[in-house]
Protein backbone atom coordinates (compact mmCIF):
# COMPACT_ATOMS: atom_id res chain seq x y z
CA UNK A 1 0.00 0.00 0.00
CA UNK A 2 1.36 3.34 -1.07
CA UNK A 3 2.21 5.86 1.90
CA UNK A 4 0.77 9.73 2.77
CA UNK A 5 -2.27 10.87 3.65
CA UNK A 6 -3.69 10.49 0.45
CA UNK A 7 -3.90 6.69 1.35
CA UNK A 8 -5.96 4.87 4.16
CA UNK A 9 -3.98 1.79 5.72
CA UNK A 10 -7.19 -0.59 5.90
CA UNK A 11 -7.94 0.57 2.10
CA UNK A 12 -11.67 -0.67 0.82
CA UNK A 13 -11.49 1.54 -2.40
CA UNK A 14 -8.37 1.79 -4.10
CA UNK A 15 -7.30 3.98 -6.89
CA UNK A 16 -4.58 3.47 -8.87
CA UNK A 17 -3.16 5.66 -11.61
CA UNK A 18 -7.05 6.50 -12.60
CA UNK A 19 -7.89 9.18 -15.72
CA UNK A 20 -10.96 10.15 -17.45
CA UNK A 21 -11.35 11.13 -20.35
CA UNK A 22 -14.08 12.28 -22.89
CA UNK A 23 -13.42 13.47 -26.38
CA UNK A 24 -10.48 16.12 -25.76
CA UNK A 25 -11.90 16.98 -21.95
CA UNK A 26 -9.82 15.55 -19.48
CA UNK A 27 -12.37 15.12 -16.44
CA UNK A 28 -9.72 13.06 -14.07
CA UNK A 29 -5.84 13.10 -14.40
CA UNK A 30 -4.03 10.95 -13.17
CA UNK A 31 -5.40 10.30 -9.57
CA UNK A 32 -4.18 7.90 -7.01
CA UNK A 33 -5.28 7.69 -3.83
CA UNK A 34 -7.65 5.44 -1.59
CA UNK A 35 -10.18 5.36 1.54
CA UNK A 36 -10.77 3.40 4.05
CA UNK A 37 -13.23 3.50 7.22
CA UNK A 38 -14.51 6.52 8.10
CA UNK A 39 -15.86 9.54 6.20
CA UNK A 40 -13.84 11.47 3.70
CA UNK A 41 -14.65 14.45 2.20
CA UNK A 42 -13.98 14.90 -1.23
CA UNK A 43 -13.99 18.99 -1.72
CA UNK A 44 -13.61 20.73 -4.85
CA UNK A 45 -15.46 23.41 -7.33
CA UNK A 46 -18.18 22.08 -9.83
CA UNK A 47 -16.46 20.57 -12.47
CA UNK A 48 -13.28 19.40 -10.70
CA UNK A 49 -13.89 15.52 -11.79
CA UNK A 50 -15.33 14.92 -8.28
CA UNK A 51 -18.67 13.34 -9.66
CA UNK A 52 -16.56 11.47 -12.56
CA UNK A 53 -14.64 10.13 -9.71
CA UNK A 54 -17.16 9.34 -7.81
CA UNK A 55 -18.80 7.65 -10.89
CA UNK A 56 -15.61 5.61 -11.59
CA UNK A 57 -15.81 4.19 -7.99
CA UNK A 58 -19.47 2.87 -8.34
CA UNK A 59 -18.33 1.07 -11.79
CA UNK A 60 -20.94 3.53 -14.23
CA UNK A 61 -17.82 4.90 -15.51
CA UNK A 62 -14.81 3.10 -17.16
CA UNK A 63 -11.40 4.87 -16.52
CA UNK A 64 -9.82 5.80 -19.42
CA UNK A 65 -6.30 4.37 -17.51
CA UNK A 66 -5.59 3.43 -14.01
CA UNK A 67 -7.47 0.82 -12.27
CA UNK A 68 -10.56 0.78 -9.41
CA UNK A 69 -11.11 -1.80 -6.93
CA UNK A 70 -13.46 -1.75 -4.57
CA UNK A 71 -13.49 -4.15 -1.57
CA UNK A 72 -10.99 -6.24 -3.35
CA UNK A 73 -12.49 -6.34 -7.14
CA UNK A 74 -13.23 -4.12 -9.72
CA UNK A 75 -16.96 -2.96 -9.44
CA UNK A 76 -17.06 -3.03 -13.58
CA UNK A 77 -16.61 -6.66 -13.48
CA UNK A 78 -17.88 -8.05 -10.51
CA UNK A 79 -21.40 -6.42 -9.96
CA UNK A 80 -21.83 -8.29 -6.40
CA UNK A 81 -20.06 -5.74 -5.24
CA UNK A 82 -23.00 -3.80 -5.26
CA UNK A 83 -25.03 -5.39 -2.55
CA UNK A 84 -22.26 -3.70 -0.77
CA UNK A 85 -21.76 -0.35 -1.68
CA UNK A 86 -24.49 2.48 -2.59
CA UNK A 87 -24.50 5.48 -4.21
CA UNK A 88 -27.01 8.76 -3.65
CA UNK A 89 -26.25 10.58 -6.95
CA UNK A 90 -26.30 14.60 -7.53
CA UNK A 91 -29.14 13.99 -9.65
CA UNK A 92 -33.07 14.04 -8.67
CA UNK A 93 -32.57 10.15 -9.02
CA UNK A 94 -36.19 10.10 -7.83
CA UNK A 95 -39.80 8.60 -8.90
CA UNK A 96 -41.90 11.49 -8.11
CA UNK A 97 -45.02 9.45 -8.43
CA UNK A 98 -44.13 7.06 -5.64
CA UNK A 99 -44.53 8.26 -1.79
CA UNK A 100 -41.27 8.04 -0.12
CA UNK A 101 -41.71 4.79 1.59
CA UNK A 102 -42.55 3.44 -1.70
CA UNK A 103 -39.11 4.97 -3.22
CA UNK A 104 -37.30 2.93 -0.08
CA UNK A 105 -39.23 -0.12 -0.54
CA UNK A 106 -38.79 -0.34 -3.99
CA UNK A 107 -34.34 -0.12 -3.16
CA UNK A 108 -35.15 -2.34 -0.68
CA UNK A 109 -36.76 -4.56 -3.72
CA UNK A 110 -34.43 -4.31 -6.37
CA UNK A 111 -31.23 -5.55 -3.67
CA UNK A 112 -33.10 -8.42 -2.09
CA UNK A 113 -33.23 -6.91 1.65
CA UNK A 114 -35.88 -7.17 3.83
CA UNK A 115 -38.80 -4.88 3.62
CA UNK A 116 -38.49 -4.17 7.37
CA UNK A 117 -35.53 -2.53 7.21
CA UNK A 118 -37.52 0.25 5.47
CA UNK A 119 -39.03 2.26 8.25
CA UNK A 120 -36.02 2.22 10.04
CA UNK A 121 -34.05 3.81 7.03
CA UNK A 122 -36.79 6.53 6.72
CA UNK A 123 -36.46 7.31 10.73
CA UNK A 124 -32.71 7.49 10.51
CA UNK A 125 -33.38 10.32 7.90
CA UNK A 126 -36.04 11.76 9.90
CA UNK A 127 -38.31 11.65 7.12
CA UNK A 128 -40.89 9.67 8.94
CA UNK A 129 -43.88 12.23 9.13
CA UNK A 130 -44.27 12.85 5.39
CA UNK A 131 -43.03 9.27 4.06
CA UNK A 132 -46.67 8.30 2.92
CA UNK A 133 -46.60 11.24 0.66
CA UNK A 134 -45.57 11.64 -3.11
CA UNK A 135 -41.96 12.57 -3.33
CA UNK A 136 -42.90 14.99 -6.67
CA UNK A 137 -44.39 17.67 -3.47
CA UNK A 138 -41.44 17.29 -1.73
CA UNK A 139 -39.13 20.09 -1.11
CA UNK A 140 -35.23 19.41 -2.53
CA UNK A 141 -33.85 19.11 1.16
CA UNK A 142 -36.64 16.40 1.27
CA UNK A 143 -36.07 14.63 -1.59
CA UNK A 144 -32.50 14.62 -0.51
CA UNK A 145 -33.62 12.68 2.70
CA UNK A 146 -35.24 10.26 0.40
CA UNK A 147 -32.64 9.48 -1.58
CA UNK A 148 -30.34 9.10 1.46
CA UNK A 149 -32.97 6.51 2.76
CA UNK A 150 -33.03 4.77 -0.49
CA UNK A 151 -29.06 3.89 0.22
CA UNK A 152 -29.54 2.95 3.87
CA UNK A 153 -31.71 0.57 3.36
CA UNK A 154 -29.34 -2.17 2.30
CA UNK A 155 -27.16 -1.27 4.90
CA UNK A 156 -23.90 -0.67 3.20
CA UNK A 157 -20.18 -1.34 3.84
CA UNK A 158 -19.48 1.35 1.07
CA UNK A 159 -21.70 4.74 1.47
CA UNK A 160 -20.77 7.51 -1.50
CA UNK A 161 -22.79 10.86 -1.86
CA UNK A 162 -22.39 13.53 -4.34
CA UNK A 163 -23.67 16.86 -2.84
CA UNK A 164 -25.85 15.36 -0.26
CA UNK A 165 -26.40 18.42 1.49
CA UNK A 166 -27.83 20.77 -1.47
CA UNK A 167 -31.07 21.85 -0.85
CA UNK A 168 -31.04 21.05 2.49
CA UNK A 169 -32.06 23.85 5.18
CA UNK A 170 -29.35 24.00 8.55
CA UNK A 171 -31.82 21.60 10.63
CA UNK A 172 -32.00 18.71 8.13
CA UNK A 173 -28.70 19.62 7.31
CA UNK A 174 -27.31 19.25 10.96
CA UNK A 175 -29.41 15.52 11.18
CA UNK A 176 -27.87 14.08 7.78
CA UNK A 177 -24.24 15.03 8.82
CA UNK A 178 -24.81 13.43 11.98
CA UNK A 179 -25.80 10.49 10.21
CA UNK A 180 -22.69 10.21 7.67
CA UNK A 181 -20.67 10.70 10.72
CA UNK A 182 -22.67 7.88 12.56
CA UNK A 183 -22.15 5.33 9.83
CA UNK A 184 -18.36 6.02 9.48
CA UNK A 185 -18.07 5.36 13.28
CA UNK A 186 -19.65 2.55 13.08
CA UNK A 187 -16.59 1.29 10.43
CA UNK A 188 -18.62 2.08 7.22
CA UNK A 189 -16.66 3.81 4.44
CA UNK A 190 -18.37 7.06 3.73
CA UNK A 191 -17.34 9.44 1.02
CA UNK A 192 -19.34 12.36 0.93
CA UNK A 193 -18.68 15.15 -2.00
CA UNK A 194 -18.94 18.70 -1.87
CA UNK A 195 -18.09 22.27 -2.96
CA UNK A 196 -19.52 23.61 0.37
CA UNK A 197 -16.51 24.22 2.57
CA UNK A 198 -17.74 24.30 5.60
CA UNK A 199 -19.82 21.51 5.20
CA UNK A 200 -16.48 19.52 4.19
CA UNK A 201 -15.50 20.25 7.00
CA UNK A 202 -17.89 20.15 9.77
CA UNK A 203 -18.47 16.18 8.34
CA UNK A 204 -15.07 14.99 7.81
CA UNK A 205 -11.68 14.30 9.68
CA UNK A 206 -9.77 13.33 6.16
CA UNK A 207 -10.11 15.38 3.05
CA UNK A 208 -9.32 15.00 -0.51
CA UNK A 209 -9.37 18.26 -2.06
CA UNK A 210 -9.47 17.76 -6.28
CA UNK A 211 -8.75 20.57 -8.56
CA UNK A 212 -8.96 20.23 -12.01
CA UNK A 213 -9.07 16.87 -11.98
CA UNK A 214 -5.93 16.94 -10.14
CA UNK A 215 -5.28 15.68 -6.10
CA UNK A 216 -4.38 19.18 -4.98
CA UNK A 217 -4.10 18.18 -1.48
CA UNK A 218 -5.11 15.22 0.91
CA UNK A 219 -4.98 14.70 4.92
CA UNK A 220 -6.76 16.53 7.89
CA UNK A 221 -7.57 20.61 7.75
CA UNK A 222 -5.12 21.57 10.44
CA UNK A 223 -2.05 18.98 8.61
CA UNK A 224 -2.88 20.99 5.28
CA UNK A 225 -2.75 24.41 6.19
CA UNK A 226 0.43 23.92 8.55
CA UNK A 227 1.74 21.99 4.81
CA UNK A 228 1.15 25.53 3.10
CA UNK A 229 2.23 28.25 5.09
CA UNK A 230 2.45 30.59 2.89
CA UNK A 231 -1.37 30.49 2.54
CA UNK A 232 -2.67 33.94 3.70
CA UNK A 233 -5.32 34.34 6.42
CA UNK A 234 -8.37 36.29 5.35
CA UNK A 235 -9.16 38.37 8.30
CA UNK A 236 -12.69 41.41 9.04
CA UNK A 237 -11.78 44.44 11.12
CA UNK A 238 -14.43 46.39 12.34
CA UNK A 239 -13.40 49.82 12.78
CA UNK A 240 -13.93 53.36 13.20
CA UNK A 241 -11.84 56.03 10.94
CA UNK A 242 -12.25 53.07 8.29
CA UNK A 243 -10.19 54.17 5.19
CA UNK A 244 -7.30 56.12 7.45
CA UNK A 245 -7.02 52.78 9.17
CA UNK A 246 -7.10 50.56 5.82
CA UNK A 247 -4.14 53.30 4.71
CA UNK A 248 -2.09 52.75 7.69
CA UNK A 249 -2.07 48.79 7.23
CA UNK A 250 -1.22 48.59 3.54
CA UNK A 251 2.35 50.44 4.45
CA UNK A 252 2.77 47.18 7.20
CA UNK A 253 4.60 44.33 5.50
CA UNK A 254 2.52 41.82 7.65
CA UNK A 255 -0.53 43.10 5.16
CA UNK A 256 -0.78 41.44 1.96
CA UNK A 257 -3.85 42.95 0.61
CA UNK A 258 -6.56 45.08 2.20
CA UNK A 259 -10.14 45.64 0.63
CA UNK A 260 -12.83 48.33 2.36
CA UNK A 261 -16.11 47.26 3.06
CA UNK A 262 -18.17 49.78 4.11
CA UNK A 263 -17.43 50.62 7.74
CA UNK A 264 -15.10 46.89 7.72
CA UNK A 265 -12.04 46.38 6.32
CA UNK A 266 -10.63 42.76 4.86
CA UNK A 267 -7.40 42.05 5.33
CA UNK A 268 -5.12 39.13 4.09
CA UNK A 269 -1.91 38.44 6.04
CA UNK A 270 0.14 35.43 6.16
CA UNK A 271 0.88 36.00 10.15
CA UNK A 272 -2.36 36.02 11.76
CA UNK A 273 -0.16 37.14 15.44
CA UNK A 274 1.98 39.76 13.91
CA UNK A 275 -1.31 41.46 12.59
CA UNK A 276 -3.33 40.82 16.04
CA UNK A 277 -0.35 42.93 17.36
CA UNK A 278 -0.51 45.98 14.96
CA UNK A 279 -4.17 46.57 13.85
CA UNK A 280 -4.76 47.76 17.63
CA UNK A 281 -1.68 50.17 17.07
CA UNK A 282 -2.99 51.56 13.97
CA UNK A 283 -6.63 52.31 15.50
CA UNK A 284 -5.14 53.85 18.65
CA UNK A 285 -2.59 56.39 16.35
CA UNK A 286 -5.66 56.54 14.01
CA UNK A 287 -7.94 57.55 17.20
CA UNK A 288 -10.38 54.90 15.78
CA UNK A 289 -12.65 52.35 17.68
CA UNK A 290 -11.71 49.11 17.54
CA UNK A 291 -14.94 46.82 17.27
CA UNK A 292 -14.17 43.51 15.95
CA UNK A 293 -11.15 41.65 14.46
CA UNK A 294 -12.14 37.90 13.37
CA UNK A 295 -10.33 35.53 11.20
CA UNK A 296 -13.04 35.14 8.22
CA UNK A 297 -11.80 31.89 7.05
CA UNK A 298 -9.03 29.55 9.46
CA UNK A 299 -10.64 27.05 8.24
CA UNK A 300 -10.56 24.83 4.79
CA UNK A 301 -11.36 28.08 3.02
CA UNK A 302 -8.44 29.25 3.01
CA UNK A 303 -6.73 25.81 2.02
CA UNK A 304 -9.38 25.69 -1.50
CA UNK A 305 -8.69 29.33 -2.14
CA UNK A 306 -5.54 28.67 -2.44
CA UNK A 307 -5.40 25.59 -4.35
CA UNK A 308 -7.98 27.65 -6.97
CA UNK A 309 -5.63 30.56 -7.41
CA UNK A 310 -2.56 28.59 -7.26
CA UNK A 311 -3.35 26.72 -10.35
Amino acid sequence: MTAGPAFSAAATIEVTDVSKWFGQKVAVSDLSCSFGPGLTGLLGPNGAGKTTLLRMLCGLLRPSDGSVRVLGVDPRRDPSVYRRLALVPEEDAVYGILTARQFVRFAADLTGVARDRVAEAIEAVDLASAADRPIAGFSKGMRQRAKVAAALVTRPEVLILDEPLNGTDPVQRAHLIAVFRRLAAEGRTVIVSSHVLSEVERMADRVLAVVDGRLAAAGDVPSIRRAMADIPYRVRIDVGGTRAVAAALLAEDVVGSVAVDGGRIHVETTDLVRLGRVVPRIAETAGARLTGFEPEDESLESVFRYLVHRR
